[in-house]
């Protein structure tokens, strides 16, 4: 025993300050590859690799419940359904309420030098008006076979032109549709373009309509058609609402609304003209209106919006929020109004939880890109950017959402794995609203917060103190060998003591035989 504790105290007093150097430096470099490699797959995969690596792999060789178990895959199973939901609320939709890409997109990047739309957006935009406007038997007149090359020009100029070329030859609806969207430069503009369309598109509509029962290229024809005049339409009501025509948009977006109802085409159900009915009217401050709005289109068997949960929201909020005191809320309680609205703010919040930070003016708005992912980020921006003024105009409202909409977390602590009175949050947010909105200027949203693994903050510590210990080493050399060898002894000295207390314990001789085996 005295032999090995004297072989150890000569083999660390042999040791040199450069070993001490050379160790603390290698330590600290493996360290800062190990950092390294696990923030790079974090921020890849969103999870630490050595967590789940040890959950994966070490868990199931420890005796921890092994992820492929029957019971693990029954469970799974039975979540079938929800993760089925989860997919189909990652679906991206076309924004309601999108702008003008001439009027108001173009005039942002004209004045800013930003692009507001990226390159993702667009292309979804142009596929919608290759599904809108497009039919099989476009090739059978020459205007429409025109369009139908223009929307797929990739050139904003280049569709254009195509869209003046096919003018030349007749009055074509889709024609004046794109110069409407694309080349004016005001609203004004747009709108007397969108009156032409109107009026070549209600000649095709109402010849198409006396042909649609003769074969199916008839039927296909009308239902292109079809969606052309609902289109325009929806733009016309739109240009009414930003220039200040407020009840004449109104009536056409009712007209609209009933016009959907009748219709049975799919298409129809893409374009929500009810969330641009909502806004025009909470415009109006017709609250009745709104909530009979609400009670047509808030149902289960619908797929809700940021619109429709938030419009509850704020109707509810507006009964109690001008006398709503948060310090006599806490001495007398919440009262069955005010409950109500709390109640609506969080399940407003439980949807799309990113929208109060917009609307408490606690993040930044930009221009609502022209497609949105229900409860994610875009989604939220479309909201605010539109109805900012309308929470504003409600006295108290904001206070309320203020006070209120952080409890909603504490009601669901885990929300990608189970909801309250919505399925659990869609995974795949972030990445699709990456997609969707420019992040060179504008810092998408996440939720819930991504927090850094223990893996990544331990490998940093451990990275820092092993290179502190090198620089000092190199710095001081004689000194932290004196540090080291003390630590070592420091280290070894409890071991040394219970070795100790053995020896005397046991008699010499059987220690004797115990060391040589």
């Amino acid at each position: 025993m005295f032999g090995t504790e004297s072989s150890l105290s000569m083999f660390l007093n042999t040791l040199t300050p450069k070993f001490y150097v050379a160790l603390t430096g290698t330590s600290s470099l493996i360290s800062g590859l190990i950092l390294i490699f696990e923030w790079w797959y974090f921020r890849k995969y969103g999870t630490s690799f050595i967590e789940q690596v040890s959950v994966s792999h070490l868990r199931p060789l420890l005796g921890g419940v092994d992820s492929s178990s029957p019971s693990s895959s029954s469970a799974s199973n039975g979540d079938a359904d929800s993760s089925r939901q989860s997919v189909s609320e990652c679906k991206v939709w076309r924004n309601p309420l999108n702008l003008f890409r001439g009027a108001e997109y173009n005039r942002y990047t004209w004045v800013t030098g930003r692009e507001p739309l990226t390159y993702y957006d667009m292309n979804l935009s142009a596929q919608d008006h290759q599904t809108f406007f497009t039919c099989d038997s476009d090739h059978l007149r020459p205007a429409d076979a025109i369009m139908q090359k223009a929307w797929r020009e990739r050139n904003p100029q280049a569709r254009i032109s195509a869209a003046h070329e096919a003018l030349e030859l007749e009055d074509c609806a889709t024609a004046y549709i794109l110069l409407a969207e694309e080349e004016a430069t005001t609203i004004m503009e747009a709108e007397r373009l969108f009156k032409q369309a109107l009026k070549a598109g209600e000649g095709c509509y109402r010849r198409s309509q006396q042909l649609q029962h003769h074969n199916t290229q008839y039927e296909a024809q009308h239902r292109r058609d079809t969606n052309v005049l609902v289109y325009i339409k929806r733009r016309l009501a739109m240009c009414s609402r930003k220039l200040g025509r407020t009840r004449e948009a109104v009536k056409m977006m009712r007209d609209l609304c009933v016009f959907q109802l009748m219709k049975e085409f799919p298409l129809l159900s893409m374009f929500n003209i009810h969330e641009n009915l909502l806004e025009s009217l909470l415009e109006l401050q017709n609250y009745a209106d709104v909530q009979a709005v609400l009670a047509k289109y808030d149902d289960i068997s619908l797929p809700k919006s940021a619109t429709i949960c938030y419009t509850a929201a704020l109707l509810k909020a507006r009964a109690v929020s001008d006398k709503f005191s948060p310090e006599a809320a806490s001495r007398r309680g919440l009262s069955t109004a005010e409950m109500n609205a709390v109640e609506a703010i969080h399940r407003a919040v439980e949807f799309n939880p990113h929208v109060p930070k917009y609307l408490l003016e606690m993040k930044s708005l930009i221009l609502p890109p022209e497609h949105i992912l229900k409860r994610g980020d875009s989604e939220a921006i479309a909201y605010a950017f539109f109805h900012l003024q309308h929470w504003k105009r409600v006295e108290g409202a904001l206070n309320l959402l203020h006070c209120t909409w952080e409890g909603t977390f504490r009601m669901i602590p885990y929300p990608l794995e189970k909801g309250h009175l919505f399925y659990p949050y869609p995974i795949c947010t972030e990445t699709a609203d990456r997609e969707l909105l420019p992040t060179v200027f504008h810092e998408v949203s996440v939720y819930p917060k991504k927090e850094l693994p223990f893996f990544i903050l331990f490998t940093a510590g451990l990275c820092s103190f092993t290179a502190m210990l090198a620089l000092l080493t190199h710095q001081f050399p004689e000194l932290m060998g004196v540090f080291a060898k003390a630590f070592l002894s420091t280290l070894f000295a409890p071991l040394n003591f219970i070795m100790e207390k053995v020896e005397s314990i046991l008699p010499s001789s059987l220690w004797h035989q115990l060391t040589r085996i």
